[in-house]
């Protein structure tokens, strides 16, 4: 990967709707030099996709409950953790899986409509799969900041001013 690249990831990460023209001025180079390189980073699978970060407590149907599952599993021979972590990923409400250290081997993220689809969840799939020892279930109840951005925090400065 060339230093052209890096920078360009730099920037998407922060703001993905940055267009090429605009990266091509921040950058110094041509729309042309961006486009091949984010369309390389593509190729490549660097760049698996773009999102954007919603602020769910300012829907009207804020429905949606998250929970972080820590999972601890016996890893699978000629495997290890690979394999359940695999299976675990394919399901359509987990949203993220995580190798970790400490206690628990994986970390698991998903979304349900409630408590009770994720409990279900928990109790009826994860738990019933072979090399899961145990779980522990943690509620988000609220977020304060999450892929880097800050919730609920408007830009003005209400610090108190310091003179010398």
């Amino acid at each position: 990967m060339d230093e052209l690249q890096k920078t360009i990831l730099d920037h998407l990460e922060q703001e993905a709707r940055v267009s090429n023209a605009e990266l091509a001025v921040m950058l110094g180079t041509s729309e042309q030099n961006v486009s091949q390189a984010i369309a390389g980073l593509e190729r490549d699978g660097v760049i698996l996709k773009y999102t954007a970060v919603i602020d769910e407590e300012k829907l009207d149907n804020h429905d949606r409950v998250q929970a972080l599952i820590e999972v601890r599993i016996t890893p699978q021979r000629d495997r290890g953790f690979d394999g359940i972590a695999e299976r675990i990923a394919r399901y359509e409400e987990v949203q993220t899986v995580y190798l970790s250290s400490g206690s628990y081997d994986l970390m698991v993220v998903m979304q349900g409509r409630s408590m009770r689809d994720i409990a279900q969840f928990v109790s009826s799939r994860l738990s019933t799969i072979d090399g899961v020892l145990s779980t522990a279930t943690h509620f988000v109840l609220k977020k304060y900041k999450d892929q880097g951005v800050c919730y609920g925090q408007t830009s003005e400065d209400t610090r108190l001013k310091v003179t010398p």
